[in-house]
């Protein structure tokens, strides 16, 4: 056989439903059609491009490869020949976020969705911070932070929705006297230094401090760390300290990433808006590219999908 354009629409939108009876009601087309047109671009491919958990299907890591592909080729076969309006003048969204390894990938799903949508992202750090920038009206949308119990706080005029609430991990060094344990108990890291980032304005570091008293201790030395992710894993790989991590964190040679036994510590993401700026298709449209942007972050981390095998699943999948 030879890849068609249909059949690359068929991997992304099973990528995007998560399941393959999902994706074929959205295609209108049988699950049956979907799974024998799946088996034959697999057997086309030579490997897998899914695999099934608890919660649907997910990419495997080449799959995950493919599905990438295939939208790029998508993207640029829906632009051919495509033109907006000389007159019609080009529509920016504006968009705060803060530190979340989904923002590359809702944004990149986001244009492709809307070719015609200009995105202009502003880091920010606290989400308090997105908070007011959304209230004074400087910002139109965002992807920022909460926790369970301490919801994110805002006016009126701004709303949100949750797009993920994941476990908190830790980070290890590769070479740290619980490396070989499968999951780690909070307790046992009390007498290791710790790398923990400032205020966000919306719980934390406060959630951190909470588990460690609930766990029986006070961490002996923290150090205050507001700097890129590659930089903290470089520290922790020297053997500097431990840090709480994403668990969708690529871990870099001589770090290791381990889930919290019991999981004290629960983070999740929004997407918050203001409804006189963005209209509902366009929170869809964002709701979806966060979602898949997620799924695909969750593909590529093993040791999360291990975990997320036997206790969870993705919230609203």
């Amino acid at each position: 056989m030879e890849l068609e354009l249909r059949h690359l629409r068929v991997l992304c939108a099973i990528a995007d439903a998560g399941g393959v009876g999902r994706a074929a009601t959205q295609l209108g087309y049988s699950q049956p059609a979907v799974s024998t047109q799946l088996r034959r671009i697999e057997r086309h491919l030579g490997e897998p491009l899914f695999e099934r958990g608890a919660s649907g299907v997910r990419p495997t890591p080449y799959g995950a490869e493919v599905v990438a592909q295939a939208r790029d080729v998508l993207a640029r076969a829906d632009a051919i020949g495509h033109r907006p309006p000389a007159a019609r003048p080009a529509r920016t969204l504006r968009v705060a976020a803060t530190n979340s390894p989904m923002l590359s990938g809702t944004v990149s799903r986001a244009r492709t969705r809307l070719p015609d949508l200009s995105v202009a992202v502003t880091s920010v750090y606290a989400s308090s911070r997105i908070v007011e920038l959304l209230e004074e009206g400087a910002v139109d949308a965002a992807i920022a932070a909460d926790y369970p119990g301490r919801e994110l706080v805002h006016s009126p005029a701004v709303r949100h929705r949750g797009i993920v609430t994941e476990p908190t991990f830790v980070a290890l060094p590769a070479r740290h006297r619980l490396r070989q344990s499968a999951q780690v108990q909070l307790a046992d890291l009390a007498g290791d230094p710790w790398f923990v980032t400032p205020d966000d304005g919306a719980g934390w570091p406060g959630v951190f401090y909470d588990a460690c008293a609930a766990a029986g201790f006070t961490p002996v030395t923290v150090h205050e760390f507001l700097g890129d992710q590659a930089q903290l894993q470089s520290m922790i790989a020297d053997g500097l300290g431990v840090s709480l991590v994403q668990p969708t964190l690529r871990p870099i040679p001589h770090v290791a990433v381990k889930p919290l036994a019991g999981s004290p510590l629960w983070c999740r993401y929004v997407l918050a808006w203001r409804p006189d700026a963005v209209g509902d298709d366009l929170v869809e449209a964002l709701m979806q590219s966060a979602t898949g942007a997620y799924r695909e972050l969750v593909a590529g981390a093993p040791h999360l999908r291990a975990w997320a095998a036997r206790t969870w699943s993705i919230a609203g999948t």
